[in-house]
């Protein structure tokens, strides 16, 4: 059973990887997907559930990181948020509330 120190330690992790991620973007697009990577391992390892707003941030087929206007399209359709993967071409559907 994991216990909730490791589970808000892998949260710090994560949200460190995925600022570094952003930061990494810029100059080194395989950098920040390696970092989404480790990101995701990490929350997977310890079953972390992660924030609406840290899921946002990667695309769920390719796991790149996504940059609106860069490599992804953000769209709003019948009540919902469609965020293109231009990496991939695969989209999700995140509904408007």
């Amino acid at each position: 059973m994991r216990t909730n120190k490791q589970k808000e330690m892998a949260q710090k992790r994560v949200r460190i990887l995925l600022q570094e991620a952003d930061s990494a973007f810029n100059s080194d697009k395989s950098l920040a997907n390696r970092y989404v990577n480790l990101a995701r391992k990490i929350a997977m390892k310890v079953q972390l559930k992660l924030p609406k707003e840290l899921k946002r941030r990667y695309c769920k087929f390719c796991y790149s990181y996504l940059r609106p206007g860069v490599n992804s399209r953000a769209r709003i359709r019948k009540g919902k948020v469609i965020i293109s993967c231009l990496e991939c071409k695969k989209f999700m559907r995140v509904p408007v509330r």
